[in-house]
């Protein structure tokens, strides 16, 4: 494929992603069809032919049998923070490009992770749920403020340093433990091991990647070492937290209480049966995979990946990609477009340009950024560019993926 009309590009929206997203996509001259829910695997493959833009967000597996189901496909938006739920070295390989909302949705998660620190200190659910069983227990054992609390955040990203800062607010002492060299905020002390966090903690926050590396990452060792009476937080990745493991430290009174809003297998829609090991328990929070979905974090996301997705479509711009150089180069009316993915090897601009001097092409602007395996190459051009030319250059061995935007 060189060219796309506009009013050609096809996107497919799933999981209920906000209507902004739609409303943008729609304005920019695409045919958006959008669906509540999920697709597994073998539904999304005999859905994605044909399909330019596909957005997801948390649910939806991008896999390789997927990618390589996508005859037309140009890029994939994660209306979300995390990517692990697409094979990004594998889109990267067909030269698609992926982006997500690694901002929009952060506060909205610190502020629930705010809310079920104050609620589980202060013991509000089993309040709650005895006053609606009729229950009058007027009481203060077990019941604490927040202020002089040490909270405990494991992985210091977007998400960990906001909550640190505001959880100070509040009075808490934070501690924090992340493999990656992160600077400290505030009075944010950093942790030199997982096992000193945790022994130090009144509240623990899980605050990670989804990547395979993490599944498992905390269990029954983990939970053993935090202190008796101490708080549980997961609202990272399902994979990450063995859940058997965490009931039997609840159960048996180690840990007062958790609050868990990812599992480790979720339904795909609404009204589906839910199911989990931590069903039941009076001192846990369970929510639906909410910690971003506020109406004002997914107005955001929608607004924020889909300009991602037209900026692309319309201009080849990649800046905040997850998988591909960042390239922006503006816009000059009346000329050509092309856009070259390919492999990082030495000499493959040199051979653009041959190929355009060969064809009397001159080129009007230029640039090139690498990351890892992969080149990133925009170049205007005033002249038409003949067949002979486009094909030359979608020939090159290097050549993964060419365009013509204009």
């Amino acid at each position: 494929m060189t060219m796309v009309d506009q009013s050609q590009v096809r996107v497919l929206l799933l999981e209920s992603i906000h209507p902004e997203a739609v409303a943008r996509l729609t304005a920019a001259g695409f045919a958006v069809e959008s669906l509540r829910d999920a697709l597994d695997e073998t539904e999304l493959i005999s859905r994605i032919g044909g399909v330019h833009l596909l957005g997801i967000r948390s649910k939806t597996q991008v896999t390789a049998k997927v990618l390589a189901a996508a005859d037309a496909l140009l890029a994939v938006g994660a209306f979300c923070i995390g990517t692990d739920q697409i094979d990004v070295a594998e889109a990267s390989a067909a030269g698609v490009a992926v982006f997500n909302a690694p901002f929009s949705n952060t506060r909205s998660v610190v502020e629930l992770a705010l809310a079920e620190i104050i609620a589980l200190t202060r013991r509000l659910t089993e309040k709650n749920a005895e006053m609606h069983g009729g229950l009058w227990n007027k009481a203060a054992e077990g019941s604490h403020e927040v202020r002089g609390r040490r909270l405990g955040i494991v992985g210091y990203g977007n998400i960990g340093t906001q909550l640190s800062v505001l959880a100070e607010n509040l009075g808490m002492r934070v501690s924090f433990y992340d493999t990656a060299d992160r600077l400290a905020l505030g009075n944010a002390a950093r942790c030199a091991s997982l096992d000193a966090l945790l022994a130090d903690s009144d509240v623990v926050t899980l605050h990670v990647d989804g990547r395979p590396g993490n599944s498992g990452f905390f269990g029954a060792a983990q939970f053993a070492r935090m202190r008796p009476g101490s708080l549980f937080l997961n609202l990272s990745r399902g994979i990450v937290v063995d859940h058997d493991a965490l009931r039997d430290h609840l159960v048996s009174g180690h840990l007062a209480g958790a609050a868990v809003d990812v599992f480790p297998r979720e339904p795909k829609g609404r009204g589906e049966e839910f199911a989990s090991a931590l069903r039941g328990l009076p001192n846990v929070i369970l929510t639906p995979h909410i910690g971003g979905s506020t109406e004002e974090a997914q107005a955001d996301i929608g607004g924020f990946v889909a300009n991602k997705l037209t900026q692309f479509v319309a201009e080849g711009t990649t800046t905040l990609s997850v998988n591909l150089p960042g390239v922006a180069l503006p816009v000059q009316p009346g000329h050509h477009r092309i856009v070259h993915v390919h492999a990082n090897t030495p000499g493959v601009l040199a051979q653009v340009n041959r190929v355009l001097a060969d064809h009397a092409v001159n080129v009007e602007g230029q640039l090139l950024s690498t990351r890892g395996e992969y080149g990133y190459l925009i170049t205007d051009v005033s002249a038409n560019l003949t067949a002979d030319a486009l094909d030359r250059l979608r020939g090159m061995s290097q050549t993964v993926r060419l365009r013509v935007l204009s």
